[in-house]
């Protein structure tokens, strides 16, 4: 076992942390990418001159072509994906009734359906070589739910079922499948926080401050490896003690 990973969304800023932390333990790793391939290069350059391997690969989650496409590249220049992480996502910081239906639907389809579509192409040899992981990124928001991001929170409520469901589904195949639950993180996804809001939420956080990137891809890590051989349909949440 090579412990190939395909990390979607692997060039955003939670991402390209995962990708670095699985490649600093000698995992190769797949950057999934839909627009930001000039991004997705430079972290598999970075990655590569570190001595660890990675490759960039074009993928829109929300098409089953795209995502047979990926794993095949994937398969042909690494080896069959052992390790799944289905981070990419979006929000959309509104009232609800401000919404149009295409803002719904892409939400929903890139948070929770991408998330599925990913996680069909890869299973069925994860199957057969009785063998794999699937590492979801959800939010506190799936958990708690947030005013002004009720289809995001409603998308990361589906990603939660998903992961306990799929679990128990595939768990009798050697697949364990969990998520990372995560808080308030310090990427772009958030930038619409000007330093008030951000200093009243680290008020609300028992640990004193914002969540980074690292954080969250330790997460994933621990999630990955023998360590938590014991844990399934499990969500982890990591948000500083803000939701707990």
């Amino acid at each position: 076992m090579r412990n190939v990973v395909f990390v979607t969304g692997g060039s955003g800023g939670i991402g390209s942390e995962i990708c670095r932390e699985f490649a600093a333990i000698g995992y190769p790793v797949a950057i999934g990418y839909n627009n930001n391939k000039s991004e997705a290069d430079r972290l598999a350059n970075e990655i590569n001159l570190s001595n660890g391997t990675a490759i960039s690969v074009n993928c829109d989650i929300n098409s089953n072509e795209s995502i047979e496409s990926a794993v095949k590249k994937i398969n042909d220049e690494l080896g069959a994906v052992e390790i799944l992480v289905n981070n990419a996502g979006i929000s959309n910081i509104n009232l609800f009734t401000d919404l149009n239906n295409e803002d719904i639907y892409k939400i929903i389809n890139i948070n929770l359906t991408g998330a599925m579509l990913c996680s069909k192409v890869v299973l069925p040899e994860m199957i057969r070589r009785k063998h794999g992981k699937i590492i979801n990124i959800t939010s506190v928001w799936g958990e708690v739910g947030a005013s002004c991001e009720v289809a995001y929170s409603a998308a990361k409520a589906g990603i939660i079922g998903f992961t306990k469901a799929l679990a128990k589904e595939v768990a009798p195949s050697g697949i364990r499948v969990n998520a990372v639950s995560a808080g308030i993180i310090d990427t772009p996804m958030n930038n619409s926080l000007n330093d008030h809001d951000k200093a009243d939420i680290i008020n609300e956080i028992p640990l004193g401050r914002i969540g980074t990137p690292s954080d969250i891809a330790k997460c994933v890590r621990f999630l990955a490896i023998e360590d938590s051989s014991y844990l399934c349909g499990q969500i982890l949440r990591a948000d500083g003690g803000w939701c707990s």
